[in-house]
């Protein structure tokens, strides 16, 4: 079993666990900003789940219906997570207007600041972990499942410290007001992670800086170029490009040539498919 599929399973047990005691101390205490992080936590086990598939499937070798690959299946379950995310958001929107409207006491507070203070720590190792794994193989499913909870981290301690001054002030009013700003925290998560995921479902080009990679190796042999185009599946790269060479020039030393520049490109980005087409020119 590979390094992202290992991880993903990792997201998967940490989001079940931390649903069922948020859902324990949410309904113990009548916390709607608890019931929130538990529904929050009910998403990021959706989307580990959904990260965890992804990456099993766009490791599968191209086939004859995917010559490219299936790398982009990292990217639909990306777009996926953030509608997941927004959905969510919306529904603890409408369950804290719920409460404002009818206000309810909120009981064993201690243990809601406690079950928070759990849910912080745990979350933030195990996002650290996804980052980590993400930026070393370029995953984006688990990139997004990191966001994910990372984003949890930061709702939990916003309850907790909520929960903390309800504690000190007797305002019970300040719990939904803690679950709207959970949501809203959300809301810009899953804008980030639809725009990140969604690009290269469009055949963006590659960043700039990789695009400038592939420039600097052809232009520091001098060689004329053209019709340069590049874009991302997942973690794979594709460039094409039209290479200008004197006609007198052997295809033995063209072919040779074409394949110092691939290999070069290859060793400085990760993933990456070459084409190049030779263009005689007098």
């Amino acid at each position: 079993m590979n390094e992202k599929i290992r991880t993903a399973r990792l997201s998967i047990f940490s989001n079940i666990s931390l649903i069922v005691i948020k859902l324990l101390a949410g309904l113990y205490s009548g916390s709607v900003s608890i019931i929130a992080e538990a529904i929050h936590s009910g998403m990021d086990l959706l989307a580990s789940i959904i990260a965890f598939l992804s990456v099993k499937m766009s490791d599968s070798p191209p086939d004859r219906e995917h010559p490219y690959g299936h790398g982009k299946f990292e990217n639909v379950s990306g777009v996926i997570e953030a509608v997941l995310i927004f959905i969510a958001a919306g529904w603890i929107i409408y369950e804290a207007v719920h409460k404002i409207i009818k206000p309810a006491a909120i009981e064993n507070i201690e243990v809601g600041v406690a079950v928070m203070a759990v849910s912080a720590v745990v979350n933030f190792f195990i996002s650290r972990k996804l980052y980590m794994v993400a930026k070393r193989t370029d995953s984006i499913a688990l990139e997004a499942d990191a966001l994910h909870l990372k984003t949890d981290v930061y709702t939990s301690v916003g309850v907790a410290v909520g929960l903390f001054l309800i504690w000190l002030t007797g305002w019970h009013f300040l719990d939904p007001i803690v679950a709207i700003s959970v949501a809203i925290l959300i809301l810009k998560e899953s804008y980030t992670l639809l725009r990140n995921a969604y690009s290269p479902l469009l055949d963006a080009s590659l960043s700039p800086e990789e695009n400038l990679i592939i420039e600097e190796v052809l232009q520091k042999r001098g060689l004329a170029f053209h019709n340069l185009r590049t874009r991302k599946s997942g973690q794979y790269r594709f460039a094409d490009l039209h290479l200008e060479m004197p006609e007198n020039i052997s295809l033995k030393n063209v072919h040779g040539l074409c394949d110092e520049i691939e290999d070069e490109i290859k060793s400085k980005i990760n993933h990456i498919e070459i084409q190049i087409h030779v263009e005689p020119v007098p």
